[in-house]
């Protein structure tokens, strides 16, 4: 279950970034051109979660300091004050997009304000960069970055393994990395601004998930997988003597070094035929455990073992909470209590069916209990409950058959962690979200402890698709791993998923312009039908008839009136059928695989793409007629759309550097094509609200315009453009889809690969247009407040502050705007929790949409960083519309 995230990541490469993205950028084509810049305000359509969390890290010196890392979608940072994370990646950019996927994070545990993590996608061609180690002393609010000799796998086999990259507990400047692919073991001196290889360290790893894989991704070298150090071996100021190492090598798989790293040794009496996935020191005690699997992981894993070593004594106990011959998982997560030790958890992470395993030992692993057990089979008996009430869509909808439950503990639980300043709280990755609980020691007492989502702010979803109909919901996603949703409300995370069929990835989906209660939608199913139909605008759905061969979503288009459909599948030939695809016929004239799209006006008029050409039905799909037009991509690293409200108005996106890259408008169903001369390249384009007084639509696009990647916006049919987003809000790749909102003008939603759905309002919000209908006006509450604001962290130049704003007074407010002038000239670089603007030394925060209301007697807080010089006094008034705060 829920094996596919690889896939999602391959089929958004393979839909533009292999054929079409840099760093083998071509000269710039067109003239620079000015361009018109606008200030967005940048959200997430809440999902929380969707995809895997390999690693938590907690700092060991600073409460409440916490970081989690994903294989495709960037780094966080935990924000105590709202329980949510902060996205800390989003600066990587376009040509560096493999840098969003992150295979190891190290937080300073000697000065917490410094932070690294360890980047890289792929090891394989199919990331042409090489990978780097980014650098913070500001908690991720900014970065440095040195690139390293070799590539990084965060989305690779053994990417749950780890952590690869640490920093020396006793002399900080000193980190070292485990690398991939036969690269060995590496270490910085200088705070991981250079980096060498450790020469002497003796294996580089020779473990390969399938030897035979052709392309790389599963042939890879899993290499040097975890870095531990025994911190009672060095003072304060001295590099720890004593280091141990983990390689994916089955008959060596821990090394030692006991004179601060200048010769290693395998330490003797090891278990073999295993890897040590991770290796976690109880310093009190002096024990290092290890948790064994047979296989790398993440998915596979089908025998394993937990290990005790006596660092004092070189004692190995074999202290497996089952037997290995009951096992049909590995072992991965793994942690110890730092407030009680003994207290030691480990991860059956490779348990997929009935479901993952859990297990706790209070004795230093000579006993253990389970989080769940058999009662009579197959009925369970629980030591938890789950809560998932803000995260519904985890059930899946589903109602299995014991001993399978919904929502379930998890899969791909390779990351485990006890906070080290509160034995109460744990929290752990799996597959599809990040879970934790408050009050993991009622499992020690025989009581029931809850287990929740600690997901909110970690949007790590593959967008393949995005629709904005003209009424109904306002947005449509086509996901990787979790199919999609229907968003009524993009502050809030929806019910329940697409289902009934429930994709595992959605592909393509599409509605009926003038009846968008009509909306089609095609994906990935591993047996089943891959095409649904909703006539209710998505919040139902009912399975269609697969034509035969079918093997996967493909693309397609609904008429504009939602009475026929054209589909282009995986696996066989363009279809076409009237009504909801009970019966297909084949269309001629236009080659399998081919892109379709609908006219949005004619309900007759499909259009295709494929290798170059441009094809036209006029007859619903029936017969396809290629275009005499040349001049466009010859690869099929396009998208392409037609403009509502005016047949045979279709813009074309999309190319590769080794030929022709840009943006193409027709104006006569692809007869003909003008190129835009002022975008350099293009990949994706779509359409939203026109600007006020102007009778066509605004554009979209993520492109290269002027010489500089973005996402554009134009209100003159491409004659300018304005770049909406800015260089602290890139996002990676951004190619798969995007489209603007025919209801607000100037929003736009902006496809990630791994990111999740991205949606930007204007500071214009009216564009002279009018308001945005779903937005509240800007909240001029009444009543008296107060303020709390606290500098949390301070360091050379930058400081951290939380802000806590109460509602002292009788009546409960539904949205709030909180004004202030800094005294020093302090300016904002990244707040969390309040949307904030500032103007000169003037800062204006206002409520986001989840926390807008907020009752008599109630508080609310945000937090933000940002820098200073000089002095760094706090604000001597804050107001609230025409409301003095009083201050504390």
């Amino acid at each position: 279950m829920r094996r596919t995230r690889i896939l999602t990541a391959v089929l958004a490469l393979a839909a533009g970034l292999l054929a079409g993205t840099p760093p083998a950028l071509a000269a710039d084509s067109a003239a620079k051109v000015p361009l018109a810049a606008d200030t967005y305000t940048w959200k997430n359509a809440r999902i929380d979660g969707g995809g895997f969390v390999p690693g938590i890290v907690f700092n060991r010196k600073e409460k409440n300091l916490a970081y989690a890392r994903t294989d495709i979608g960037g780094a966080y940072r935990w924000q105590e004050s709202s329980k949510t994370w902060t996205p800390l990646l989003d600066s990587v950019g376009w040509d560096d997009w493999g840098h969003t996927g992150v295979v190891s994070l190290a937080s300073d545990s000697v000065d917490p304000n410094k932070v690294y993590a360890a980047v890289g996608t792929y090891t394989n061609g199919w990331d042409p960069k090489n990978g780097a180690v980014m650098r913070s002393s500001d908690r991720g609010a900014s970065w440095q970055k040195t690139v390293l000799p070799f590539k990084l796998g965060g989305n690779m086999p053994g990417r749950g393994m780890g952590e690869r990259l640490a920093v020396d507990p006793n002399k900080n400047s000193v980190l070292y990395l485990g690398a991939p692919s036969g690269k060995g073991l590496w270490r910085s001196t200088d705070s991981g601004v250079s980096w060498s290889q450790v020469a002497n360290f003796p294996n580089v790893g020779n473990y390969q998930q399938d030897p035979g894989d052709t392309s790389g991704y599963a042939s890879d070298n899993q290499g040097i997988v975890w870095v531990t150090f025994d911190e009672r071996t060095g003072t304060s100021g001295s590099a720890t003597g004593t280091i141990y190492v983990g390689v994916a090598d089955l008959q060596n798989s821990v090394y030692r070094s006991t004179d601060g790293g200048a010769t290693w040794s395998r330490l003797a009496g090891q278990p073999t035929g295993y890897l040590a996935h991770k290796g976690v020191l109880d310093s009190v005690n002096g024990y290092l455990y290890l948790s064994y699997s047979d296989k790398g992981g993440p998915y596979d894993g089908g025998k394993g073992q937990v290990w005790r070593y006596a660092t004092a004594t070189g004692t190995w106990t074999n202290i497996s909470p089952v037997a290995e011959a009951d096992t049909y998982y590995g072992f991965s997560g793994l942690t110890v209590d730092r407030q009680k030790p003994g207290t030691v958890m480990a991860t059956a992470y490779s348990s997929w069916w009935p479901d993952t395993q859990i297990f706790r030992s209070t004795d230093s692993g000579a006993t253990w209990t389970k989080a769940w057990d058999y009662s009579s089979y197959p009925n369970r008996a629980n030591r938890y409950t789950m809560d998932v009430s803000s995260s519904p869509w985890l059930t899946w909808g589903a109602n299995p058959s014991p001993p399978e439950q919904a929502p379930k503990l998890g899969w791909m639980t390779e990351s485990l962690e006890i906070d080290p300043f509160n034995s109460n709280r744990m929290m752990y990755g799996t597959g599809a979200t990040l879970y934790g609980t408050e009050n993991l020691t009622n499992w020690d007492s025989g009581s029931q402890f809850t287990i929740k989502p600690m997901v909110q702010g970690l949007e790590e979803t593959a967008v393949l698709d995005l629709a904005s109909p003209p009424s109904g919901a306002p947005l449509l996603s086509a996901l990787g791993d979790i199919g999609g949703f229907r968003h009524t409300d993009l502050t809030k995370v929806p019910s329940m998923m697409f289902t009934s069929p429930n994709f595992t990835t959605t592909t393509s989906l599409d509605f009926a312009e003038t009846n968008p209660n009509t909306v089609v939608r095609v994906g990935n199913l591993d047996s089943g039908p891959h095409i649904a139909f909703s006539t209710d605008n998505g919040a139902n759905w009912f399975a269609g008839t697969d034509p035969s061969g079918v093997s996967a979503g493909g693309t397609v288009a609904a008429a504009s009136d939602g009475s026929r459909f054209v589909w282009s599948p995986d696996g066989t030939g363009v279809q076409y059928t009237t009504g909801f695809g009970s019966s297909w016929a084949a269309s001629s004239g236009i080659p399998a695989g081919a892109i379709v799209e609908s006219d949005r006006v004619d309900p007759r008029t499909f259009y295709g793409f494929k290798s170059g050409k441009f094809y036209v039905s006029t007859d619903g799909g029936a017969t396809f007629t290629a275009s005499s037009a040349t001049g466009l991509p010859a690869g099929d690293s396009v998208r392409f759309k037609a403009v509502p409200e005016a047949k045979g108005d279709v813009w074309l996106a999309g190319g590769s550097t080794d030929g022709a890259y840009g943006l193409w408008h027709s104006t006569n169903g692809g007869t003909s094509w003008t190129k835009l001369s002022n975008v350099d390249q293009a990949d994706a384009i779509g359409f939203g609200k026109a600007a006020a007084g102007a009778s066509y639509q605004t554009l979209f696009t993520s492109a290269k315009i002027g010489g500089v990647r973005g996402i554009f916006r134009s209100t003159d049919k491409g004659t300018s453009w304005t770049r909406v987003n800015d260089d602290a809000h890139q996002w990676g790749w951004t190619g798969a889809a995007i489209t603007g909102d025919p209801r607000v003008y100037g929003r736009v939603y902006v496809s990630t690969n791994g990111r999740g759905v991205i949606y930007g309002d204007s500071s214009d919000p009216s564009g002279g247009g009018g308001t945005d209908p779903t937005d509240p006006p800007d909240p001029a509450p009444t009543g008296a407040c107060a303020v709390t604001y606290k500098i949390t962290s301070q360091w050379a130049g930058g400081f951290q502050a939380d802000v806590q704003l109460s509602n002292t007074g009788s009546s409960a407010w539904t949205g709030w705007s909180l004004g202030w002038t800094f005294p020093n000239g302090q300016t904002i670089s990244q707040s969390w929790n309040a949307d904030s603007t500032q103007s000169g030394s003037t800062v204006t925060a206002k409520n986001v949409g989840w926390n807008a209301n907020v009752a008599s007697g109630s508080s609310v807080s945000f937090g933000f960083t940002g820098s200073w010089s000089g002095t760094n006094g706090k604000p001597s008034a804050f107001r609230m519309g025409d409301q003095n705060c009083t201050t504390a």
